[in-house]
């Protein structure tokens, strides 16, 4: 195993711990120590943003707890929902009286947790709508039945800055839903990532080859082949995305090139020059790319494309100010 880790059964909590000291000025840690809670929350009372899931995917979803962004993080065991106590911990630990927006990828075990915090919190008075993310397009042809990936970021954000704008619970999820609704993501991997307790990886991938579709815990793709060279591979996922999306001439998308933790900023940026190539030659406007590791699988070698089709609305509330660890505008 090529990993720095102490005990493996303590490895999130020896996260968390350096998380918080390396970024106190951000986050402390709730009564309870599987939730992370903004230091930059507002003191006026407004809608709060709370986002979580299984950890391994750093900086999702604790990188993200700041400034006009989420204001807390719930989280599980590697690859694992967080248990419902926490996620209903989180709610008493930011509600301020105008309820609480949960939002997480859409994965069976995190709907049952968090559907039992939105209970929980129901029986104290405390209402929690919930936002599933669902932006990996090969994942399922029906768009609620799709997982979430590095979707999760952009639509996070504009839930974040919906809620600090002040807006009510029933906008800003809805604004939330409408992010989610024009995010499209699909990603390639070309390793497995290695699971801390075991020293293993999750699954056997022979040196050399490729699974294009495949999802960030290693749900299988569309096939495995021979790895590519870059710009054939990103014209594979392009080719999904941008049928998906049902992307036109003139419209303008926020565009994501995500790594997955073990291939270099480099390729990326390889990666990025032929995304910008082809939608470009589409007549496809982009708007402010980010391109690095955002929700990434621990040691996986892989990447994934995001897009997010823009309106004046998505995309003033995407570039509104914020400050966390991981993203500041």
């Amino acid at each position: 195993m090529r990993r720095l880790v102490n005990d493996g059964y303590e490895v999130v909590e020896e996260m968390l711990e350096g998380y918080c000291a390396a970024h106190e000025e951000y986050v402390r840690f709730a009564d309870n120590k599987r939730v992370l809670v903004s230091q930059k929350m507002s003191e006026e009372p407004k809608v709060r943003v709370i986002v979580g899931g299984g950890s391994g995917h750093e900086p999702l979803f604790i990188g993200y707890v700041g400034e006009n962004f989420a204001d807390a993080s719930v989280v599980g065991n590697i690859n694992t929902s967080p248990a419902p106590d926490a996620c209903y911990d989180a709610v008493k630990a930011v509600d301020s009286g105008k309820g609480c927006l949960f939002m997480y990828g859409n994965y069976a075990g995190d709907v049952m947790n968090f559907d039992m915090g939105v209970e929980l919190a129901a029986e104290d008075g405390i209402r929690v709508e919930t936002v599933l993310i669902t932006d990996d397009v090969y994942s399922a042809k029906n768009v609620p039945d799709r997982r979430g990936v590095a979707g999760d970021v952009p639509v996070f954000k504009v839930a974040g800055a919906a809620a600090a704008k002040g807006y009510d619970l029933d906008k800003v999820k809805a604004l939330a839903e409408k992010a989610n609704s024009n995010t499209y993501s699909m990603g390639v991997a070309l390793s497995s990532s290695t699971l801390p307790v075991t020293g293993k990886a999750i699954f056997e991938m022979d040196e050399g080859d490729m699974e294009v579709g495949m999802g960030i815990h290693g749900e299988p793709g569309i096939k495995r082949s021979k790895l590519e060279p870059a710009d054939k591979v990103v014209d594979q996922l392009l080719r999904y995305i941008l049928e998906d999306a049902q992307a036109k001439a003139g419209q303008e998308y926020h565009v994501m090139v995500n790594g997955l933790g073990g291939l270099p900023v480099m390729d990326l940026y390889v990666c990025y020059r032929r995304v910008a190539e082809v939608l470009t030659e589409k007549g496809i406007v982009l708007h402010r790319p980010l391109v690095g590791n955002y929700a990434t699988s621990m040691d996986m070698v892989g990447m994934s494309i995001t897009i997010v089709r823009l309106d004046e609305e998505l995309k003033e509330l995407l570039d509104m100010s914020c400050d966390t660890p991981y993203m500041k505008l």
